[in-house]
């Protein structure tokens, strides 16, 4: 009977390590959902992807797999946006999860990756990066591409010139869209141009313009003719590229949004010719158009007016004018100022943020350990109250059987005829000497039901001294002894050693053929423990399990 209890336990136990497994797997199979959502967004509709992760708390990401997405995809809607990659430096064990299992993650992390590092200010790391996945086999040609469109872009804002053409012919050899095949022969004819090769760059700026005439395309034809302008003057051809910049003024009117570059253009163009009033009055120019075309952002312009200042002024006087040094100094550093300003109040918000992400991840957790203490003590009062009430049921069950056990006694008491009593014999006669033995007031009164009393009314005339036992156990084995051939001397004189004087009386009672239910009310124990001492004194005889004790002991307690 105690097995049953133990056994529930137990299912209990595998019961909460199930729901358990099964709550953390649910967990990680709804953060994976969730990751997919976000992939499949990303390409298509980034500021959606950005909405979905920024709901998962990386923290409770405890599946390498599942820290990788969630990091890789953060950090490449990141760089799809052009916003602050600060915070995005996980993305290094993102590309080291991917690269080796997973080619398409891998090359597009390493993009992440490389972006991630020229924000940060290592641009020729994020280069020697894009080198490396540029070199990759099998890799798809969108992928490829996207990987070469920064390249060249990193390689051309290091004024790289012949490492960045191969990079770029591949990539205007893939791209399909006539848009971005412009754009990559542009980066071709940087390349050109900073390895000095201005033939190759001019025949491509000449296609570039003949493209854009063609497709009335007029900004883009304003911008390469005045590209051309540029590299004509790099090419010595100073003449020519006057030319460009007066048909670009006709086209365009005097008051075009680059009319200061066309200015200063001529002023280079001057300069190298040794006309240093032309020089002069068109930087004037130049300077005057700026002023009131770009007003306070100018410092771009200035940062080439200053310089062209102090060459001009050399030349008129042979000394070097440190005021526009400074200024040159003053404008780069104003720049450099900006961008580190700019790269500091993105550090502060991404920092802002992870404080506010924290902020609420605390309260949350707060939140949860209430409500998790609050779960504990119901779960624990509800476990005692279940428990009281399981131990006072189990009480009544008890009571309920022995007072049906002693009904059943004095049912078969009552049955027999007066005159008939003296003459019982064997295990009838024994029952109603042990009912006129049993202290039964003393056990009913626990229970003081009205069924009790009843059975208290129908037993009053029941009279004997028990010694504060139920029954009289000296008269009961001596008449065990009578009717059943000297059993219980036998038995105490062969086992009595091992066995208790409780298991002593269990076995005579079972000899007399009561029940376990009956047994249990005459010992005073419960049915559970007679149960449990009957186990122990088959082991303590050796009586083998399929056969019954008392046919075992009259076997072999004959003599």
């Amino acid at each position: 009977m105690e097995v049953i209890p133990m056994r529930k336990a137990l299912y209990l136990i595998f019961a909460v390590i199930a729901l358990c497994v099964a709550s953390c797997s649910g967990s990680a199979s709804r953060y994976n959902k969730e990751l997919c959502d976000a992939e499949r967004l990303i390409q298509t509709n980034t500021d959606s992807a950005l909405l979905v992760l920024e709901a998962i708390d990386p923290s409770d990401l405890k599946i390498d797999s599942l820290k990788a997405k969630y990091h890789f995809l953060k950090a490449y809607g990141h760089m799809k946006q052009n916003r602050s990659m600060i915070g995005d430096s996980l993305i290094g064990f993102a590309h080291n999860y991917y690269r080796n299992i997973d080619k398409v993650r891998g090359v597009r992390s390493g993009i992440a990756f490389a972006w991630y590092k020229f924000w940060v200010g290592d641009t020729p790391g994020a280069i020697s990066m894009l080198d490396s996945l540029a070199g990759l086999p099998d890799v798809p040609d969108s992928i490829m591409m996207q990987t070469l469109r920064i390249r060249v872009l990193l390689g051309a804002s290091e004024y790289q010139g012949y490492p960045l053409i191969p990079y770029a012919k591949r990539l205007m050899a893939l791209e399909t869209d006539s848009l971005r095949k412009i754009e990559a022969k542009y980066m071709l004819l940087t390349g050109y141009e900073y390895a000095g090769e201005m033939d190759s760059a001019l025949h491509l700026v000449d296609e570039l313009v003949d493209y854009a005439r063609t497709h009335n395309m007029g900004d883009k034809q304003f911008m390469f003719e005045l590209e051309r302008a540029q590299l004509l003057t790099e090419a010595g051809r100073n003449q020519e590229s006057n030319h460009t910049v007066t048909e670009i003024f006709r086209k365009a009117g005097p008051d075009n949004g680059a009319a200061d570059y066309l200015q200063f253009q001529y002023a280079i163009n001057a300069l190298n010719t040794g006309d240093i009033r032309a020089a002069s009055h068109h930087l004037a120019l130049a300077d005057s158009i700026a002023s009131s075309l770009r007003r306070d952002d100018d410092a771009y312009f200035r940062s080439y007016s200053n310089l062209l200042h102090a060459m001009i002024v050399f030349k008129q006087t042979g000394r070097i004018k440190l005021i526009y040094i400074n200024g040159l100094n003053n404008r780069r550093s104003e720049r450099y100022n900006r961008m580190k300003a700019s790269q500091w109040e993105s550090e502060r918000g991404a920092l802002q943020q992870q404080s506010r992400a924290l902020g609420l991840k605390a309260e949350s957790e707060h939140k949860t350990v209430i409500i998790l203490v609050v779960s504990l003590v119901a779960l624990l009062i509800c476990g005692i109250a279940a428990w009281l009430i399981i131990i006072r049921r189990r009480r009544e069950q008890e009571n309920e059987e022995r007072i049906e056990a002693l009904q059943k006694m004095v049912d078969e008491y009552k049955s027999v005829p007066e005159s008939g009593k003296e003459e019982l014999k064997d295990s009838s006669a024994l029952r109603v000497v042990m009912l006129r033995q049993l202290g039964i007031i003393k056990m009913v009164a626990e229970t003081p039901t009205e069924q009790n009393r009843e059975m208290l009314r129908k037993i009053s005339s029941i009279e004997g001294e028990t010694d504060g036992e139920l029954v009289d156990w000296k008269n009961v084995f001596e008449m065990i002894d009578n009717l059943y051939s000297g059993f219980y001397k036998k038995l105490h004189f062969k086992y009595g050693d091992i066995l208790t004087p409780k298991e002593e009386q269990i076995i005579v009672l079972m000899l007399a053929g009561f029940s376990t239910k009956e047994i249990s009310v005459i010992t005073g124990q419960t049915t559970s423990t007679i149960y449990v001492r009957k186990t122990s004194i088959r082991k303590k005889l050796g009586v083998p399990e399929k056969e019954d004790i008392v046919e075992f002991l009259r076997k072999n307690i004959k003599s």
